[in-house]
């Protein structure tokens, strides 16, 4: 038996405190401890106490950068240009910059890429903001929000503007309280703008702020467009834009960036394999869906993706250092049972009182981030942050505690570029269009009411567009970015932009300059749900997602004059640790989408995610399996499997992971094989099969199956809590550990060979599919010690 290897690698014993959930802003950006944090420190920082020993000679990961705020002041600097700035033809230049110091080849290929020119270092910034009024002026008026139609009177609605000038370029950002804005709305609005400033169409931004109360601006699911609001807030947003440019003066720009963690949540949530529920078009592939957790936890497995709590803020000040204007960015959907604008409105009409001097109102935005699976209730814990009242002023001392804390820096120059992207929509076949005709046959004209009525009128409306144009875009502030999706965008895509930006500090604006709906990560379309049920609300190309991720990193890139930031392999201790160890492979299991599970280990042995995982969840915590104060990560299965090819394992072994089973203990007696060594699509003599099976109420125990012959463990493993699990073959004896502890022990009888292939979430034939998360799995080709 192989010595030095883990040794007592398994033998800490494990506390309710190894199962935190912990909630992070973006990779390099911590957040500051909230009412949720607070709640949940209980279940605290140790979960990682069972690999301890792996670690015992590795010096702590470094610490990162402090928790809670950071930020960032960017004075103007002295210059020519004057209050009456206007953009020059819609060239978009840059400061010089210091080189980037980076690999050969990367140089090479940046050099030949197509940048934009470089800027006059004399220039001087200037902004200017405005706020107009857009209520209607008639009433009643459709409100959009909602799965069928409705009319009301809402008031108090509001389109908020911001330019900012640097002599050379001039940019416009325009949020507006509306549910969604179309793309001919929005590009009319921009050209009247235009007529007006100078300011060309594709340095303007135009976005909603996703209230479900207001003016219905859009078609869409149930409710028709204004005929009689549409064209008068047209009028209105270029109104705003042409206000905020007749107010430009000298200005310095801020960035500030914190976690408003307990004021956002998933909503969206998976389904366990035996309560899946039915599409409108009468088929049964619902597996995950909105608010499926909100009435019964027993029938969800977990949720579906991350969250992104990040609340960033850009800061505008005179010189002198009076605010000027403020553009908030924070992903939650929205409030519900408030003022027609939403927290959004009260949100900005606080900061704006808040920030008030005797001389100057400044001019609050709150723009709306990546919230297509984000509510504000943790369904998990029951938490909400309730009434309104209380939701508005919590985001109010946030931001006002976050730049508080901003500090100065210079250039300020401005870039800005766009591009309109051709995508295709996922029309009806045959058969569902002639479902669809049917049905709006028999409506004689009449508004749809109920959700096959609803989604009929949807197919022939993909059927007649087929195919459009999405409007992505990019600005660079100095060092700050802002890039824009005319879409409802999950979090994780926020984060994947976020991640990957070459600037750290990145704001990601949904809904901007047009309507184009839901567009989830490929992995969730295996999923269903009403996030993807094909509508002018979702119904854009499985692969929309990646492509619209791709070329809003592309158009950071060339703004910042730099290529993105890697996603780099995790660098904690443990990861260090089983890299020394050289194992077969070691999949951390910290990608961002499939279909490539990542080898991380010296061999390369990359495994492949079949449909029905998703990904970037959280892992089990501790300062040993994270790198700094980034949170560790895992990936979730919901009927889908990953698989790897590993000849080396054919006698001895370990097998070294962490899991978390989301399936209640009623729901089977095997709540699911997490490892599997046999024969694809079947089962064999020879078979090695890992899982957990039930032990009543929500436990579970482990349960080794070696061919026909089943072995189970002593250990009780939680749902919902991640167990550190170990399995040993030394020679004809086998062992497993769990959270550090021998769980089972015997002798190796199975007949013949297995074969090579290796699962992970499913048994080889696939029965009893892993319902929860993996994470840090690790194969050796040897027996270590335990």
């Amino acid at each position: 038996m192989s010595r030095g290897g883990l040794h007592r690698g398994w033998s800490l014993q494990v506390g309710d405190h190894g199962n935190a959930e912990h909630r992070s802003a973006t990779d390099d950006q911590r957040h500051a401890p909230g009412p949720r944090d607070g709640a949940k420190a209980g279940v605290g920082w140790a979960c990682d106490a069972h690999a301890a020993s792996l670690l015992r000679e590795v010096e702590p990961a470094p610490t990162g950068s402090p928790r809670g705020v950071r930020g960032v002041m960017i004075p103007a600097r002295a210059g020519a240009a004057g209050a009456g700035i206007a953009a020059r033809g819609g060239h978009v230049m840059h400061a010089p910059r210091q080189r980037d110091r980076r690999r050969s080849i990367s140089l090479v290929l940046f050099l030949a890429a197509p940048w934009i020119g470089a800027a006059s270092a004399e220039a001087e910034l200037h902004a200017g903001a405005s706020v107009v009024d857009v209520t209607p002026q008639q009433f009643p008026v459709f409100i959009n929000g909602g799965m069928t139609a409705r009319r009301g009177e809402p008031r108090d609605i509001k389109a908020r503007a911001l330019v900012l000038a640097d002599g050379d370029t001039t940019v416009a950002i325009v949020v507006a309280d509306s549910c969604m804005l179309p793309k001919d709305l929005v590009d009319g609005a921009k050209s009247l703008a235009a007529e007006r400033t100078g300011i060309p169409t594709d340095h303007m931004t135009i976005s909603a702020t996703h209230t479900h109360t207001a003016p219905s601006a859009m078609g869409a699911l149930g409710t028709p467009a204004d005929e009689t609001y549409v064209p008068y807030l047209r009028l209105r947003l270029a109104d705003a834009i042409a206000e905020a440019h007749g107010r430009l003066e000298p200005a310095r720009v801020g960035y500030a960036s914190t976690s408003a963690a307990e004021f956002t949540a998933l909503r969206r949530w998976i389904y366990r394999p035996d309560r899946v529920g039915t599409d409108p078009f009468g088929d049964a592939t619902v597996r995950a869906t909105m608010h499926a957790a909100r009435d019964n936890l027993q029938n969800v497995t977990g949720e579906s993706g991350p969250e992104d709590p990040e609340l960033a803020v850009i800061s505008v000040r005179t010189p002198d250092g009076r605010p000027l204007a403020l553009l908030a960015n924070f992903s939650m959907h929205y409030f519900g049972g408030g003022p027609a604008a939403d927290y959004f409105g009260s949100y900005c009409d606080a900061i704006e009182k808040h920030h008030a001097t005797p001389d100057r109102t400044p001019v609050a935005i709150m723009s709306h981030g990546c919230s297509g699976d984000i509510w504000r209730v943790d369904y998990r814990t029951g938490e909400r942050q309730e009434p309104f009242e209380a939701f508005v002023t919590g985001m109010v001392d946030r931001t006002t505690a976050a730049v508080a804390a901003i500090e100065e820096h210079r250039d300020a120059d401005i870039a800005m570029v766009e591009r309109r992207l051709p995508l295709a929509y996922r029309v009806p076949d045959a058969a569902r269009l002639a479902w669809a005709r049917g049905i709006a046959a028999a409506l004689e004209g009449k508004l749809p009411t109920t959700q096959p009525e609803i989604y009929a009128l949807e197919q022939i409306a993909l059927h007649e567009r087929r195919t459009t144009d999405v409007v992505v875009q990019a600005i660079r502030i100095g060092d700050i970015a802002i890039t824009t999706t005319p879409t409802e965008t999950f979090a994780l895509t926020g984060l994947k932009l976020k991640r990957q930006s070459p600037s750290p500090r990145t704001m990601v604006i949904e809904l901007a300059n047009g309507g184009d709906g839901y567009i989830p990560p490929p992995e969730q379309h295996v999923l269903g749900g009403y996030t993807t049920w094909a509508a002018r609300s979702a119904g854009l190309e499985v692969q929309a997602e990646p492509k619209i991720v791709e070329a809003c990193l592309q158009l950071l890139e060339q703004v910042h004059r730099r290529p993105r930031r890697p996603l780099e392999p995790p660098d904690s201790p443990l990861a260090r640790r089983i890299r020394s160890l050289d194992p077969v492979c070691y999949y951390p299991l910290d990608e961002m989408s499939g279909p490539v599970a990542r080898d991380a280990g010296a061999r390369h042995r990359d495994a492949v995610f079949e449909d029905g995982i998703v990904f970037w969840l959280d892992g089990p915590a501790g300062p040993n399996l994270t790198a700094g104060q980034t949170v560790n990560r895992a990936a979730h299965f919901a009927g889908g499997r990953m698989r790897s090819r590993l000849p080396e394992c054919a006698r001895d072994f370990t097998v070294s992971l962490w899991c978390w089973n989301g399936l209640s203990g009623d729901a089977r007696d095997t709540l699911g094989w997490f490892l599997s060594r046999d024969r694809p699509d079947g089962t064999t003599a020879a078979g090695l099969h890992l899982g957990v099976i039930r032990d009543g109420g929500e436990a579970g125990r482990l349960a080794l199956l070696l061919g026909a012959t089943r072995h189970v463990g002593t250990t009780s493993l939680k749902r919902w809590q991640w167990h550190h699990v170990a399995l040993v073959r030394d020679a004809e004896r086998w062992h497993t550990y769990v959270d550090g502890k021998p769980d089972g022990t015997g002798t190796w009888a199975p007949e013949g060979a297995p074969g090579n292939v290796m699962f992970f979430g499913g048994r080889s034939d696939g029965a009893d599919s892993w319902e929860g998360r993996l994470d840090e799995i690790a194969i050796f080709d040897r027996a270590l010690d335990a």
